[in-house]
């Protein structure tokens, strides 16, 4: 029977016995004598000495308990178990000696098979998240030191141990024949054996003349020293390098270098490549991160390549650079500020520094910084942005610095505060005022010539909204003003041009443009009305789980006027004669910020009607848990357009755009065009279809676009979805410690917890007009061939072309605590395979065996 006992109450006993004239548990001292009996009171109390336990222990034992008061010493015998503090410790027998703070735990021989003298129950000690295994153990429990037979001790994910483990202090440990290993198997793939090792918790063990065991096979040659990493996670130290050879510029060492973990909040690293017949490369990433608060990263890169040798004719050197900066910070909560920047050489470094797909097919660089502020109480906002664009193929960088944008909530300053319903308003009481203001100021760097161009936008509107009947009325009056400071102006000129057989000269007209310095603002004005209203046809089956069948019908019409602020009185336009006497009308601010005043006088109405078909189906009676659910079946939109200013095709194509989606499995989206008039070629003519006998309308444009996405997950059941996501829910760590070295390891591990999964996408497009199509099919998955096999392959085709690009397959192995990975890339410009063995511990991960050919030569 167990018994279970507070060995505090043992200890208060020992000490009241030590208290009386018991001599056979404490010695009196005869002569100790005073007539001042606070004098004795303080005499008997100044020696006395402190106890060494400061805690609860907590006890039991299956067989028994036996406590020796006199000698200070207990024994448990039978699965026996000590609780003290943050130590645990439970074994077949445990003997504890109070006076020395000293006691000892072995395990016992198997009655049930005493002829193999097997020893079953051996101690084990838990300290904190430290586990430690052996035939025996003696341990002070007051200095923490300790002696481990036949050891074996767990700590995140590695293992360690010996014949015989000395425990020096909390973090300190001595081990003969040690054996250390990240993997947890009892008898483990792979180890390194050495005689004798130190270990330093939580930060590494240290060993010398060490053997590495495959499969309990030594390799033949030991290391004469090593020092391995106990922790995973962050953790400052030296990168070391993968080495391998490249077809242009041989031999290399990569990514070698040096991690720094500066604290909980931030990290940088440094590495760089060195290839001996090809130049270097290097890299630094600063990190930090601010939980709620901000975060960012900024990443340098500078590389010195070459291909041949120097004075040789076909010899290349390319340098270039990179610079990032991403920057995501929330000052309160209604400002924020916001920053991806790159800078970079050109092209070329990526060419020479990466090999997957986005970046060595990357045209262009995009960089965006902004800040915005919010009121709250009124709804006004504020925004200051800065934005580039470099195109990576001929260097043009296109670039607004600032851009600065303020918005004014929309207000009413007619209505009353006493009444809120719309309907109990009056018409002047949802008269509404918006006003927005922009200033933008950009840089054009093009083929080495810079054009810089600014302004100022003003926005007003102002608009109302009441509701006649069931039908939404909502007239609007937009006032725009610009303010710039240049404009252009063109002219005629007579050009000198020389023949160069003759030497006669000739002269043609060339036209001139030329920017004029001038403050000048460009005003204009634009007046709509629109209608709408909501239409619904319901109907209610009640059959095949359908409850009911809604479409819902949005017709709506709106007429736009805009003048035709080409005209002379506006004076937005200029104008020129050509040589041939014509005049010719200009825009002269055609290239500023926001454009001119646009040209040509607009009365137009437009019409739409949006249906949208749905149905709700029936709760299950069967089941108290069911819900109904909405599902929509498809969203059909049709525009058209009629402008009575137009001297010809004043009516518009027809449009269609239609879209579904069957919950997130599969979506369609199409779209088409359809024409009224007739088309002389490629060029719309102003003679209607039905007129000249060929039907009412002509498909001009046709496309859609249709994408499935299926995996195992979606087919769970609700408790098992339930249960992914309550184990999902952890809060994430400030850094995720499988991406402390960004560039290095971008791979994630497979997740097996999905078998399967399937992403097909199909895009067709058809211009009758231009006579071009095109047609591709996309397709991405994974599959879990066994429990440690993954496949996973992706591809597109091109059917008009019959072209298959860039397919890309890849295999991973888990084998426990290695994995094997191969990706391979068949045919294309980047084709080419890796084939890599490497530990899966990331303390450990640079322990691989690596082969690549192709793209994969010589990067990461």
């Amino acid at each position: 029977m167990k018994r279970y006992f507070l060995l505090y109450i043992l200890i208060l006993q020992i000490i009241v016995c030590a208290q009386t004239n018991d001599s056979s548990l404490v010695r009196r001292d005869s002569t100790v004598t005073s007539a001042d009996s606070l004098t004795q009171v303080q005499d008997s109390t100044k020696g006395k000495k402190s106890q060494d336990i400061t805690a609860i222990i907590y006890a039991n034992a299956v067989d028994s308990l036996i406590f020796k008061v006199k000698t200070k010493k207990m024994e448990l015998y039978g699965q026996s178990e000590l609780k003290y503090k943050q130590t645990g410790l439970k074994s077949a027998d445990i003997k504890i000696d109070f006076n020395t703070n000293q006691l000892y735990a072995e395990g016992t021989t198997d009655s049930s098979d005493t002829s193999a003298g097997k020893i079953i129950n051996t101690p084990v000690m838990t300290e904190g998240s430290e586990t430690y295994e052996g035939s025996r153990i003696t341990y002070n429990f007051k200095n923490q030191r300790g002696f481990i037979s036949l050891a074996r001790t767990k700590s995140e994910g590695t293992s360690y141990g010996g014949e015989k483990v000395k425990k020096l202090d909390k973090v300190t440990y001595f081990v003969k024949d040690g054996i250390y290993s990240t993997c947890t198997d009892s008898i483990p793939h792979y180890n390194f054996y050495a005689k004798e090792m130190k270990v330093i918790i939580k930060e590494q063990i240290i060993a010398k003349w060490i053997w590495l065991y495959f499969g309990g096979v030594p390799f033949p040659i030991p290391l004469p020293f090593a020092a391995f990493p106990t922790e995973s996670g962050r953790r400052s130290g030296i990168i070391a390098p993968a080495y391998g050879q490249d077809d242009t510029r041989g031999w290399y060492l990569s990514h070698l270098g040096y991690f720094w973990a500066i604290s909980d909040y931030m990290d940088v690293n440094l590495t760089g490549d060195y290839f001996f017949k090809g130049g270097y490369n290097l890299n630094s990433r600063f990190r930090y991160s601010k939980r709620y608060s901000l975060n960012g990263t900024v990443t340098a890169g500078y590389s010195n390549l070459h291909q041949g040798e120097t004075g040789d004719p076909e010899y290349t050197q390319n340098k270039n650079w990179n610079i990032s900066v991403a920057h995501n910070q929330t000052i309160n909560p209604t400002t924020r500020f916001d920053a991806n920047l790159s800078f970079v050489s050109g092209k070329q470094y990526f060419t020479d520094n990466y090999y997957d797909y986005n970046n060595v097919l990357r045209q262009n660089i995009y960089s965006r910084a902004n800040f915005s502020k919010t009121w709250d109480e009124s709804g006004n906002s504020l925004s200051l942005s800065y934005q580039r664009n470099q195109n990576l193929e001929t260097g043009d960088i296109n670039e607004t610095l600032p851009s600065l944008a303020f918005s004014m909530y929309q207000f009413y300053p007619f209505k009353s505060k006493g009444r809120t319903d719309p309907a109990d308003q009056k018409w002047y009481e949802q008269l509404g005022f918006s006003y927005s203001g922009d200033f933008k100021n950009e840089r054009i760097k093009k083929s080495g010539n810079l054009s810089v161009r600014g302004g100022i936008e003003h926005n007003v509107g102002t608009s109302v909204s009441p509701k006649i009947g069931y039908i939404n009325v909502s007239p609007r009056i937009s006032y725009v003003e610009k303010w710039y400071n240049k404009q252009v102006e063109k002219h005629i000129v007579r050009v000198p041009v020389r023949d160069d057989s003759t030497g006669a000269v000739t002269y043609k007209d060339s036209l001139a443009t030329n920017d004029v310095h001038k403050l000048s603002s460009v005003r204009t004005f634009n007046f709509s009305l629109s209608a709408s209203t909501r239409l619904y046809g319901i109907l209610q089956p009640n059959a095949f789980g359908i409850e009911a069948f809604r479409h819902t019908i949005t017709p709506s019409i709106s007429y736009g006027y805009t003048p035709d602020f080409s005209e002379d009185k506006w004076g937005y336009y200029g104008s020129y004669v050509d040589s041939a006497g014509r005049k010719i009308k200009y825009d002269k601010y055609e290239r500023e910020v926001y454009g001119g005043g646009g040209g040509g006088e607009s009365q137009s109405i437009s019409f739409s009607v949006g249906n949208v078909f749905e149905i709700k189906t029936m709760k299950d009676p069967t089941d108290t848990t069911s819900e109904q659910k909405k599902i929509q079946l498809l969203n059909l939109d049709a525009n058209l357009g009629y402008n009575f200013a137009a001297d010809s095709l004043r009516l518009s194509n027809l449009g269609l755009i239609y879209r579904t989606q069957v919950a997130d499995i599969f979506s369609f989206n199409g779209r088409s065009t359809y024409s009224f008039y007739d088309y002389d070629g490629q060029r719309q003519i102003n003679k209607f279809r039905i007129s000249e006998g060929k039907g009412l309308l002509k498909l001009t444009e046709f496309a859609f676009s249709a994408s499935a996405t299926l995996s195992a997950e979606k087919f769970k059941g609700k408790q098992e979805k339930q249960a992914n996501e309550d184990s999902l829910s952890e809060e994430p760590t400030v850094f995720d410690k499988n991406n402390d070295m960004p560039g290095l390891y971008q791979e994630s591990e497979p997740d097996f917890e999905i078998p399967w999964s399937l992403s097909l996408n199909y895009n067709y497009g058809l211009n009758k007009i231009s006579h071009s199509k095109y047609s591709n099919i996309s397709l991405s998955g994974d599959v879990n061939l066994t429990k440690t096999w993954k496949l996973s392959l992706s591809a597109y085709y091109d059917i008009f072309k019959k072209e298959l690009q860039a397919p890309s397959i890849s295999i991973y192995k888990d084998l426990h605590c290695w994995e094997l990975s191969i990706n391979w890339q068949p045919i294309g410009m980047y084709r080419g395979y890796r084939f890599e063995l490497r530990i899966k511990a990331s303390q450990l991960q640079d322990l691989k065996i690596t082969r690549r050919r192709g793209q994969y030569s010589g990067r990461y």
